[in-house]
This record gives C-alpha cells, sequence and structure tokens, in this order.
C-alpha cells in the first residue's frame, strides 16, 4: 500500500520513529515533564479501558475478586524476600522524607505487590478452609527505567495484578496456566494478537518464582515484545512472610502461591502488529470508536437526520459509534479517521442518500463497500466480526512465516539477522544460554513442548532436553 499520511513516518525508514508518530499524532498518549511518566490521552486510554473491561469480566467469571493494595512499601517489609529484591532493587524509587521528617524505614513506590499481598494473607488465613485466595489489583506500578517507550517500557506503567494462594500445589500450578490461557483469549479475541506461549529459562524466570510462562508476541521489526505473565511460586514467599493455615489434618502447612499480570504494554503491541503508514489499525473489540459516520454536506437537514438516526441504530446494538459533525473537509476526516485506526468509516452524502445506499471503508484492508442504509446494523456488525477475524488470521501468517526451526549455531546465526522467533534444541545449560545471549545478542524467549529425541543443543552438542 502506497504511504498517504505525510504526518508520520514510513515503518520502512525508521520503525522507532513511526511508533512514536503514530502515538503522538494518533492522540493516544503525551509526554509529560518527568522522563518516563506519560499522560494517557483519552483515547488512549479508552483502548486499555477495553482491555481492562474484558480481562476483568473473565477474572470474575473464574472467581477473582478485586483489591486495592498500599502504593508505598517499607524497605523492611521488602527486604523479607531476598531474591524479590535483588532483582527489581535497580529498579526501585525510594521515598525517604514525609513532610518534614526523614523516613527510618523508607518507602519503596511499588513496582509489584507480592510482599503487600503476602503480608496481608499472613493476618486473614488461619485454615484450609479460608482458601483459596483469589485476588487481583488494577494499578500503577514504578520503575526506574533508564531507557524508556510510550506504552513499551515506562518508568510508571499501568497494569493488574493477581495475587492467589491455595491449599495445594496442584491447584497453584493449575491457577498459573488457566491464567496464561486467559491471556492467550484476550490477546487473540480482543487485540487480534497472535503469542508464542512457554516456560521461561531459569535466568528469565521472574525473581521469587519457582516457574514463570509467558506468551510472546512478534513485532514487524523481528523482535519479539513479552505480552504478559503468569508465576508459580511454591511456597517461596510463604516460608518468608509465614503464610501458613491448619490443614484438614490440623497440621500447619505453608501455602501454594501465584501471580499474574498484563500491562498498558498490550496497547504497543497493538500499535506494531497492525499498524500501517497511515498510523493506527485498531481490531474491532479493543477500539474506542468501531464506526465513524462521515455525512457529506452535514449542513443538510436531511443528511444530519440520516446520519443521527444510523448512530442510533448502530449503538442500540451495542457498536461503538461517532458522527464527525466537525467543520473540517471530508477527506480531512476521512485522513483522521484512518490516523486513529477507526476500523469501519461509513461515509453518506446527498447522492447516497437519493439511492438509499451508503458507502463503507474497512481500515484494515480499503475495501469500499455500498450497502442500502437500512442494512447498515446488521452488516456493520457481520463486517466488525469479519474484520477482526481477518487481523488475526494476517497477524498469525507473518508470525508462522517468520518462525523457523535450526539444529545447528550456524543455522542458529544466520536466522539471527532475519529477526523473529526461532526454535532450536537446548541442553537447559545457563553456560549454553549465556554463551548465545552474549556471542549473537539472542535472548531466550519460552521454553516449548517438543519431542527432543535423538536431538543435540545447537550451543555444546549435549543430549537436548
Amino acid at each position: 500500500m502506497q504511504k498517504k499520511n505525510e504526518a508520520i513516518c514510513s515503518q520502512k525508514e525508521n520503525f522507532a520513529q513511526w511508533y512514536t508518530d503514530v502515538c503522538k499524532k494518533a492522540e493516544l498518549m503525551d509526554y509529560s515533564s518527568l522522563k518516563g511518566f506519560i499522560i494517557y490521552r483519552p483515547y488512549g486510554y479508552a483502548i486499555w479501558e477495553n482491555i481492562k473491561n474484558y480481562a476483568d469480566q473473565k477474572f470474575k467469571e473464574t472467581g477473582h475478586q478485586n483489591v486495592y493494595m498500599p502504593m508505598l512499601i517499607p524497605s523492611s517489609l521488602l527486604q523479607k524476600e531476598k531474591d524479590h529484591v535483588e532483582g527489581f532493587a535497580p529498579e526501585c524509587a525510594v521515598v525517604t522524607k514525609g513532610g518534614e521528617e526523614k523516613l527510618e524505614d523508607p518507602l519503596v513506590i511499588r513496582p509489584t505487590s507480592e510482599t503487600l499481598f503476602c503480608e496481608h494473607y499472613s493476618k486473614i488465613v488461619n485454615s484450609y478452609r479460608d482458601l483459596p485466595k483469589l485476588y487481583n489489583q488494577w494499578c500503577s506500578v514504578v520503575r526506574w527505567e533508564k531507557t524508556t517507550r510510550p506504552f513499551l517500557r515506562g518508568s510508571e506503567f499501568l497494569w493488574q495484578e493477581g495475587h492467589t494462594i491455595h491449599e495445594t500445589e496442584k491447584e497453584a500450578r493449575e491457577e498459573t496456566l488457566k491464567m496464561l490461557s486467559i491471556y492467550v483469549d484476550i490477546a487473540k479475541n480482543v487485540l487480534a494478537l497472535p503469542v508464542v506461549t512457554g516456560r521461561k529459562s531459569e535466568k528469565e524466570k521472574f525473581s521469587g518464582a519457582e516457574e514463570t510462562y509467558t506468551l510472546e508476541a512478534l513485532m514487524p521489526d523481528g523482535k519479539v515484545l513479552q505480552s504478559g505473565t503468569s508465576h508459580y511460586f511454591g511456597q517461596g514467599f510463604a516460608k518468608a512472610f509465614d503464610v501458613k493455615f491448619l490443614d484438614r489434618d490440623n497440621h500447619w502447612q505453608y501455602v501454594y502461591q501465584t501471580s499474574w499480570g498484563i500491562s498498558t504494554r498490550l496497547i504497543g503491541a497493538v500499535i506494531m502488529v497492525h499498524g500501517d503508514d497511515n498510523g493506527l489499525v485498531l481490531p474491532p473489540n479493543v477500539a474506542p470508536i468501531q464506526t465513524i459516520l462521515i455525512p457529506i454536506k452535514q449542513e443538510e437537514d436531511t443528511i444530519k437526520e440520516k446520519v443521527m438516526e444510523i448512530q442510533k441504530n448502530l449503538q442500540e446494538k451495542g457498536i461503538r459509534t461517532k458522527i464527525d459533525f466537525s467543520l473540517k473537509s471530508p477527506g480531512w476526516k476521512f485522513s483522521e479517521a484512518e490516523m486513529r485506526g477507526i476500523p469501519l468509516r461509513i461515509e453518506l452524502g446527498p447522492k447516497d442518500l437519493e439511492k438509499g445506499t451508503c458507502v463503507l471503508v474497512k481500515r484494515n484492508d480499503h475495501q469500499k463497500l455500498e450497502i442500502k442504509i437500512e442494512e447498515i446494523p446488521s452488516k456493520v456488525e457481520e463486517i466488525l466480526k469479519q474484520m477482526q477475524e481477518e487481523m488475526y488470521e494476517k497477524a498469525k501468517q507473518k508470525l508462522e512465516e517468520r518462525m523457523v526451526t535450526v539444529d545447528t549455531i550456524e543455522d542458529l546465526s544466520k536466522e539471527l539477522d532475519k529477526g523473529g522467533f526461532i526454535e532450536a534444541p537446548w541442553c537447559g545449560d545457563l553456560a549454553c544460554e549465556m554463551k548465545v545471549k552474549e556471542q549473537y545478542q539472542a535472548t531466550t524467549r519460552c521454553i516449548t513442548e517438543h519431542s527432543f529425541e535423538n536431538k543435540k543443543c545447537v550451543c555444546c552438542g549435549k543430549d537436548a532436553t
């Protein structure tokens, strides 16, 4: 497709600049006076709300309840789980003064809330009858990042963090994988985002976790974006914070724990995976405005009345619809709707009205359709559903095209320059993982389930596991 919008850089020219241009020009965010702390503008925040609303419903359907924990964590509390602290220490923002007083126990602005949940659970759980506790919170966290990019890596970002405790290891492990499957559902059915899932390596797993499961999405520049994680903690945190209960035989036991989260990074994934040189291309299920009505010669009463009637009919179908009554030219409105990634554009002018038809334009492939006005509500509903599927399948095809399997380090080296996912047999040793990272700048994204019969590690030649 030929580039039309001169307000943004082309993807091929400079992908990073294109991304920043789209974030700004589509009015998703603005920069604040403090680096890494962005302003979520209404359109960008509305995308997050749609992700949040769908996810929140799924969490509640599976028995989870929302809570809210304090923003500040005493340093002494954070120190109780040493592995966890070591993982986050370089990123922590610390409050050392309250009012005019220097604080004896400095306060850490939460980078994540495991310690707060553990402290709370230790106070409210006594018996197996109190379990499980299935809690989630929606909040922001602060991690003092050196390099920041809107939505993808910020010093402050919005997210949800689920924290659950269970009577048995089996229950906790099932919870860990159940939440991963909910994230895959969100990625596919809301964001039209295909992902690769698997377990993180020991080196890459979350600080303090026994196992971390991840969903990884492929970006057009060949890089991979971690798009959500679900952690099985075992009893590590429970022992550090003394979270225990009387079991069915009246013996004290430590709980088994999980944690899981997604963040506004998903907005960045949607921008990159679906966007083009005209700006955003939003999947209908996450778009704040699914259909925009653009009246031609809007000053004519008959046109104005008809588009308002169409809007009412669409809204009754639950379709998020807006009319652009601004005093700009139709061409400007078309370009603006494209930049903002609105899935479906409906154009209606005097000639259309005479024929009893209107023009629909799909954002994902620019296809134009002429339909009868009375068919709009049912047709629009059908087309939006079709677009969601089309966008997922297109992104899935691109992912599959950039996923290769190699058996030797030489083939691994050749494929790395192309970007994308490379599946390779590995012995599981940290030394081999580090060698590949240092020599080829490749990171282990996740461990997938495969048959490794007769397979040798690409790095050392030992049996692959």
